[in-house]
């Protein structure tokens, strides 16, 4: 497969989980903003900032309307949601023979829909807050269009080389998001081991669950016993939830793997060792382990080794010289 191609590809599913990831934290964000009083409204959103890896230029100040408002269509803003849309079909096009007609109609009608000028004159802040529907409605659209796009390419596409290299996008992106998700909800929920929870307190729990899709899914495992604890044991280690790390980093690897077997590199004992030391590392965990030491530290340490994967796969497959490529 051509650099470019596994480039575009890459990036494409990277861009849109990022997509899918922010309108879900500003959906449940804004849903909990209905239960809550205005001096934990301001702490949540500057977590929210927080848990989006606190991009560049955005600040909280006060107005959640409007931070949402540039957080899904500010384009001078890298991370919002229409720069990650407008980012992901770009490089759609750039592969438009390598994916299938399905995947191009379902990522080309997000685009449109996203980029028509009158429904973005009514996501300002004045008409939000005239209509607290219309965010809702936006932001369950984009993750329900994301949601299709994903279903659309595992039955679609041939699962070879260039389908895998979706795969380690999409995860690696989950990864790093789920990551800087648990850490920014730290201080709140595991800092203080011993403080006994307040009534509102459990509402932000099940918004940390809401916001990695985990809160049926939770309960599903422990019913509705709902604490600190099991809640960083389901969202970090837990072996079959689509949106755990450990489960992210598993697919990581299991794809990163099967691209070696299908491009024949013979230099790809780096990034398998760093893929699968880091699985082992979340498979062979536990809990306890990790709430009684540096527990910064450890998310910290999954980005940093996330980050890793990333650039060891640009210099593997797609930015490296020519003598290198050569060589096997």
């Amino acid at each position: 497969m051509l650099s470019r191609v596994a480039d575009s590809l890459y990036w494409m599913s990277r861009y849109l989980e990022r997509a899918e990831h922010t309108t879900r934290l500003l959906d449940v964000n804004l849903n909990l903003m209905l239960d809550e009083s205005a001096t934990s409204s301001d702490h949540r959103w500057q977590r929210v900032v927080q848990a989006l890896g606190k991009p560049k230029r955005i600040r909280w100040n006060g107005d959640p309307y409007e931070l949402a408002r540039t957080l899904t269509f500010d384009v001078e803003h890298k991370s919002s949601v229409l720069s990650c849309i407008i980012r992901a079909r770009e490089n759609s096009r750039h592969v438009r023979e390598q994916i299938s007609t399905e995947q191009w109609h379902r990522l080309n009608s997000l685009y449109l829909e996203v980029t028509r000028p009158e429904f973005q004159s009514v996501m300002h802040s004045e008409a939000l807050q005239d209509n607290s529907e219309t965010p809702a409605a936006f932001l369950q659209q984009v993750m329900e269009a994301v949601h299709q796009f994903q279903g659309v390419t595992d039955s679609t596409m041939s699962h070879g080389e260039g389908w895998h290299f979706i795969q380690v996008g999409r995860y690696l992106e989950r990864a790093s998001a789920t990551a800087m998700l648990i850490e920014a909800y730290h201080e709140d929920l595991w800092a203080n081991p011993d403080q006994l929870p307040e009534g509102n307190e459990y509402l932000e729990w099940m918004g940390l669950l809401r916001s990695a899709t985990a809160f049926e899914a939770y309960c599903k495992v422990y019913t509705a016993d709902i604490t600190p604890e099991r809640i960083l044991e389901f969202l970090l280690l837990d072996d079959e939830f689509p949106h755990s790390l450990r489960f992210s980093i598993d697919s990581v690897q299991n794809a990163l793997q099967a691209i070696q077997r299908n491009s024949g590199k013979s230099r790809a004992e780096e990034l398998n060792r760093i893929a699968g030391r880091l699985s082992a590392k979340l498979g062979f965990a536990s809990v306890d382990e990790i709430l009684s030491g540096d527990v910064i530290g450890y998310l910290r340490s999954i980005q940093r080794e996330c980050q890793a994967i990333h650039e060891t796969i640009y210099h593997l497959y797609v930015d490296y010289p020519i003598q290198t490529a050569l060589a096997g």
